[in-house]
């Protein structure tokens, strides 16, 4: 069923969803255009190939077509993925189907991620184990508990890291205290709902398949990735007091036991998320051109 929105709806819709964006990280671009960096942030925009830019701007999903403004070209008319149609634009069919392999990979991934128990036994320890006996942290603060410090809590926890895409910024001494050998390949054997990082990643899906899938869902997942991040770096080896986190200390049992509590608040929305996604998806893959 096809929406049609006016140009006032679509274009308050499209001011509220950057005004949103702007409240949550305004700030953090305002240094960046300065030239700041921030170990904790930029990570959504460097792991994660999807700019500022592209974030902020609005587009309502397949399925809807906007109206032309009374006035002035139509902002979306040359935006990658919508074609021209009586009156208005909207989303291609034509980039639905581009984009099919995708949204059947996608849609297999979260089913076998959202089917598997969430395990919370990892206290965080994947950024520990990325500077286990090395002497190349990968951000440039400094380690809370100094080199040894660091390298005696991973030696004192098991590590049992989930995450492919975690696991392969691993140490090599530390790949092989993992208790599982993880392979790009075999991600649908192992990820789980209960991993930060897979949380973090339903913002990949989410914005790879934009603009098919609708920005609120986008916005909602960077927003729940964004506090996946912090609990990830607060947990982190590395002290970030002057950046205004504190350090969540899985070295001690308080710390591992706060961990665990923000760790099942973040699997909890992130699997209601990951069900929306499901479902958007699902949609999608049912608006594909039968095969013959």
């Amino acid at each position: 069923m096809t929406v049609r929105l006016s140009a006032p709806q679509w274009q308050a819709a499209a001011d509220a969803h950057r005004d949103r964006l702007d409240a949550l990280i305004g700030g953090y671009l305002a240094d960046r255009r300065r030239g700041a960096a921030h170990p904790v942030v930029d990570f959504l925009f460097t792991y994660y190939p999807y700019r500022p830019a592209h974030l902020r701007r609005w587009h309502p999903g397949f399925g809807t077509i906007l109206d032309d403004p009374a006035t002035g070209e139509h902002p979306y008319a040359e935006a990658r993925g919508y074609e021209r149609v009586p009156g208005g634009v909207q989303v291609a069919g034509a980039h639905l189907l581009k984009r099919e392999r995708t949204l059947r990979t996608s849609a297999a991934l979260l089913a076998a991620t959202a089917a598997r128990p969430a395990r919370y036994g990892c206290f965080g320890l994947h950024e520990w184990a990325m500077v286990y006996r090395t002497g190349a942290p990968r951000h440039s603060m400094p380690l809370r508990l100094g080199a040894a410090g660091t390298d005696a809590v991973v030696e004192a926890n098991r590590l049992v890291c989930t995450h492919f895409d975690a696991f392969r910024f691993f140490t090599g001494p530390a790949r092989g205290r993992n208790a599982t050998r993880l392979h790009h390949d075999d991600r649908l054997d192992h990820e789980q709902p209960g991993c930060l990082h897979a949380t973090m990643d339903l913002y990949r899906v989410a914005a790879k398949l934009s603009p098919l899938v609708p920005s609120d869902l986008v916005a909602d997942a960077f927003e729940l990735a964004h506090t996946a991040r912090e609990i990830d770096m607060r947990a982190s080896p590395y002290d970030l007091t002057a950046l205004g986190y504190e350090p969540i200390r899985i070295e001690t049992t308080a710390g591992r036991a706060e961990y665990v509590t923000r760790q099942q608040a973040v699997a909890g929305a992130g699997s209601a998320l990951r069900q929306r996604l499901l479902t958007v998806i699902g949609d999608l893959i049912g608006a594909l051109p039968a095969r013959e």
